[in-house]
């Protein structure tokens, strides 16, 4: 479909359309982002103001421009709009336009689904430090789904073995290292969240996106640190950091540059 439309569209307009697109994604995923974590529904009810709870009408819900038009602040109440909302936007809208301008061809709408989950993810983990199950179980599934149709296409069960290796793998090698770390620490130094997350991960690059994940996770978290240091903030043996936020950013410009396992 993605190569249909770019026969017939220019694209300088791909690249309009997918960010309005992204940002439209992006602002769905800013609410998520505020309502997961307070149990409540994403799909229902409608978008107010945290502060005064006055409704939102539609201008104040076009994505990016109503934030910068309010300067991040409700009309009625003076309230912060959150940076996260503006952050979920563009973020949104940077992936889409990502997926257009760098994926490989047929993996444009892939890119987009993996780019929009994971950058949920990455900031749940920042934010909350947390990885709701049911979001990764729809990463992994959403992995299969576009490696089996990879497969229908080429005519050979390759690409799931593939897949399902970097599953096991990813799921395994973090779940191996949270049980060492237990067993010789006494105590968990590792999100629940993190080793499904690899495996979902892994359904989609397979076991060599694996390991490449966990070298720039590793770098990202190193890098991390040092900031830490450098602001002065005190960092102990028990300093939690989100690690699940470190493997999604990693992971997805992996997919952009190889695709799929």
């Amino acid at each position: 479909m993605t190569d249909f439309l770019g026969a017939l569209l220019p694209f300088w307009l791909q690249i309009v359309g997918a960010a309005v697109l992204g940002a439209i994604v992006g602002s769905f995923l800013g609410a998520a982002l505020v309502r997961l974590p307070e149990k409540r529904s994403v799909v229902t009810g409608r978008s107010a103001c945290d502060g005064c709870g006055r409704a939102l009408t539609i201008a104040e819900l076009i994505p990016v421009l109503s934030w910068l038009a309010q300067r991040g602040k409700c009309r009625t109440c003076g309230g912060p709009i959150g940076g996260w909302q503006l952050a979920c936007e563009l973020g949104g809208a940077a992936i889409a336009i990502g997926a257009v301008w760098l994926a490989d061809a047929g993996l444009t709408l892939a890119a987009m689904l993996m780019g929009w989950q994971l950058l949920l993810l990455a900031l749940l983990d920042l934010r909350h430090l947390w990885l709701p199950r049911v979001l990764v179980g729809w990463l992994a599934a959403s992995g299969i789904a576009v490696v089996a149709a990879q497969a229908w296409a080429v005519g050979s069960f390759d690409p799931i073995l593939v897949s399902l290796t970097g599953g096991a793998l990813g799921f395994g090698l973090l779940w191996l290292v949270a049980k060492v770390y237990l067993k010789s620490r006494g105590r968990e130094g590792m999100g629940a969240g993190d080793p499904p997350l690899l495996g979902a991960i892994g359904l989609w690059l397979g076991p060599l996106g694996v390991v490449e994940v966990m070298l720039g996770a590793s770098i990202l978290g190193i890098l991390a640190a040092i900031v830490m240091l450098v602001s002065k903030r005190s960092i102990a043996a028990d300093t939690a950091l989100p690690l699940g936020t470190c493997i999604a950013a990693t992971a997805w410009p992996l997919f952009l540059l190889q695709g799929l396992g």
